[in-house]
């Protein structure tokens, strides 16, 4: 498979010439998703995948087709119509620019319980082992998996959150069992969109709340680049 290097502003890798075969998606969920099913018999371990602002559920397969075989995959498509893709939410402006954005609240906590349900769907589904689902998201899917995490650090097995920021609406919160939970946190010291500073931020409070936050930042823009794709896939497989 080819890989970009730096991918346009909230895109990730796009496959050229590569075909995928995924499962029926037969199965009703809250939100529209594709799957990657995986080997050997259920209950499986599953990877959740929440896609950035623009993108859809589509848009990080070509890493999830890198990650371990008995990973079952479940990449989520966001609920509202954004230009050629979807959102998880409006951005509020109101701190300032871009670079210091939130999410917009109420259209944020619907996301967020759309997201809940569709996981909780899903294990039934598709025979997914509760204990043992990670989260792997992308910009507005990494603030979307981190904030996931403060509220129900139990349900997670391990998170992954690329190019994201821990929103004000979590920044405060300080739950029990998030203790020594695997967060694997990357941003670009080239971002535009998300400052590598607010990633950093995120895994500096992580790490306070007690996880076991692995932190990187890469010679990158908004995108993905094969270092951080390589670490990436490297510490997923660590996790599984």
């Amino acid at each position: 498979m080819v890989v970009g290097h730096i991918l346009a502003p909230f895109r990730t890798f796009k496959p050229f010439g590569t075909l995928y075969e995924f499962m029926s998606e037969t199965p009703a969920l809250p939100l529209e998703h594709r799957t990657i099913a995986a080997d050997g018999e259920g209950p499986h371990p599953a990877v959740v995948i929440l896609h950035g602002r623009g993108a859809d559920e589509t848009d990080l397969l070509p890493i999830a087709q890198r990650l371990p075989d008995e990973l079952f995959v479940l990449s989520l498509r966001a609920p509202d119509r954004l230009q050629g893709g979807y959102t998880w939410y409006e951005l509020d402006l109101s701190a300032g620019g871009l670079h210091q954005s939130e999410p917009h609240a109420e259209q944020f906590r619907r996301s967020l319980d759309l997201i809940g349900e569709s996981i909780d769907a899903a294990v039934d589904a598709y025979d997914l082992d509760p204990d043992r689902i990670g989260l792997l998201g992308f910009s507005q899917g990494g603030i979307t998996s981190l904030s996931l995490l403060l509220e129900a650090p139990t349900a997670y097995d391990w998170i992954a959150a690329l190019h994201c920021y821990l929103p004000d609406s979590h920044a405060d919160l300080d739950p029990d069992g998030i203790e020594d939970t695997p967060v694997f946190i990357a941003g670009g010291n080239q971002d535009q969109i998300i400052p590598s500073g607010r990633t950093s931020a995120a895994a500096t409070r992580l790490s306070e709340l007690g996880a076991s936050v692995t932190s990187r930042t890469y010679t990158t823009g908004h995108g993905i680049g094969p270092d951080e794709h390589a670490a990436l896939i490297e510490w997923v497989a660590e996790q599984v």
